[in-house]
């Protein structure tokens, strides 16, 4: 028989179980949230279950941090191996790790369209600390090589899919390529989900998220995550975890929790339904490319077969009209909402060059003006094409 915590469960059984055994006291199925601050003793320096100040450890974020490594890695999380941290944001998640790998003078290799929260943060925060970044197309192995310094480059960053344009990164190869050069490969598998794809069975050392997203699943929690299997590494994470103090609080905690239980079956409709809205942009004469990586024309199509379930709930396409047209269309849709953010339930549409992706404007990695970018939810497939298609009209 399963067993439903252990690492030859079902995914979606570890969503509902890992972490979340019923309360020994009272016997309630869903983890309470422990919405306190401290923790009374057994004596001075007594721990009650290695808890004493909400800061350094809550059960209810506890709880959620388990699940999150059993989704990642199922094995490595049963062994005890692989750990998680949930953080206040995923900003506060990839600032934890960048403080904890990097140091004054060392280097990171980004992508050449990484999310623009991703390239200030690096760039703007960690550039004056003295840490060096180059950008390089991640779907080039070679081009990422020749942008890795040895000895002087410590992270190889991955976004894949990417953000906005849904480049698809071969994940293994870019693990080799950081490793034989000292450096670790650390993938923000925001987009993807665990549902999707699990980076570290396929060689990378840590795995962010913001947890916002499709974890969380109904926009109403901010929240971040990172997940390693490096037991070294994650006992220096969780002390910046703790000395830093970006953490998640418990109610934004239990909501991410809430979310993840049902992050299978929606992430099975994100994707069908994403599907639809690809394939009829590609038919759109206003439309002249589309990006989503169940398109068996996208260039790393084959990589995503290789290492995804499914392509995912993001679309992207470029208009004909340029930029004035991609903002007309963001403005017309009447199922999808104008915003940013994605993962939720409910459709969105945005502009990334003048939205998420403004602060890479003037940039290497500047987006293309005349490009929209959709976050397809779970309601009635055809609202959403007839939706989008009418917007274009």
């Amino acid at each position: 028989m399963t067993d439903p915590y252990g690492a030859d469960a079902g995914f979606e059984t570890l969503a509902i179980h890992a972490g979340q055994e019923p309360d020994p006291t009272t016997g309630a199925v869903v983890p309470p949230i422990y919405q306190v601050s401290t923790y009374a003793q057994d004596g001075v320096g007594g721990l009650r279950n290695g808890y004493e100040y909400s800061r350094s450890g809550n059960p209810t974020r506890t709880a959620l941090q388990d699940c999150l490594a059993a989704l990642e890695d199922p094995a490595g999380a049963a062994a005890g191996t692989t750990k998680a941290m949930s953080f206040a944001s995923g900003l506060a998640a990839e600032d934890t790790v960048l403080r904890t790998v990097l140091a004054p003078g060392s280097h990171v290799v980004v992508p050449d369209d990484a999310y623009g929260g991703t390239y200030r943060l690096v760039n703007k925060v960690a550039g004056p600390w003295g840490v060096e970044h180059s950008a390089a197309r991640l779907t080039d192995v070679d081009a990422v090589a020749a942008a890795v310094r040895p000895g002087q480059t410590r992270i190889v960053w991955v976004e894949t899919p990417t953000n906005p344009l849904l480049r698809v990164a071969d994940i293994a190869a870019l693990a080799e390529v950081a490793h034989a050069a000292g450096a670790i490969l650390v993938v923000d598998n925001t987009f993807a989900s665990p549902y999707l794809q699990q980076p570290l069975l396929l060689g990378a050392d840590v795995v962010v998220h913001s947890t916002t997203k499709y974890l969380g699943g109904h926009s109403d929690v901010v929240g971040g995550a990172v997940v390693t299997n490096d037991p070294e590494l994650a006992e220096r994470l969780a002390f910046h975890q703790n000395a830093m103090g970006a953490v998640s609080g418990p109610f934004d905690a239990w909501l991410t929790l809430r979310g993840i239980k049902t992050l299978g079956v929606r992430m099975r409709q994100h994707c069908d339904n994403a599907r639809a809205v690809a394939t009829a942009l590609q038919s759109h004469p206003a439309v002249t490319q589309v990006f989503w990586p169940g398109l068996e024309d996208h260039d790393g199509h084959h990589v995503a077969v290789k290492q995804m379930r499914d392509f995912g709930g993001m679309v992207s396409f470029r208009v004909a009209g340029g930029e004035q047209q991609a903002l007309d269309v963001c403005a017309r849709t009447r199922v999808f909402t104008l915003g940013e953010s994605l993962g939720g339930v409910e459709s969105l549409i945005e502009h990334p060059g003048r939205m998420t992706h403004a602060s890479v404007a003037g940039s290497a990695l500047e987006v293309p003006a005349d490009l929209v970018r959709l976050s397809v939810g779970i309601e009635t497939v055809d609202d959403l094409v007839v939706d989008i298609l009418q917007a274009l009209e």
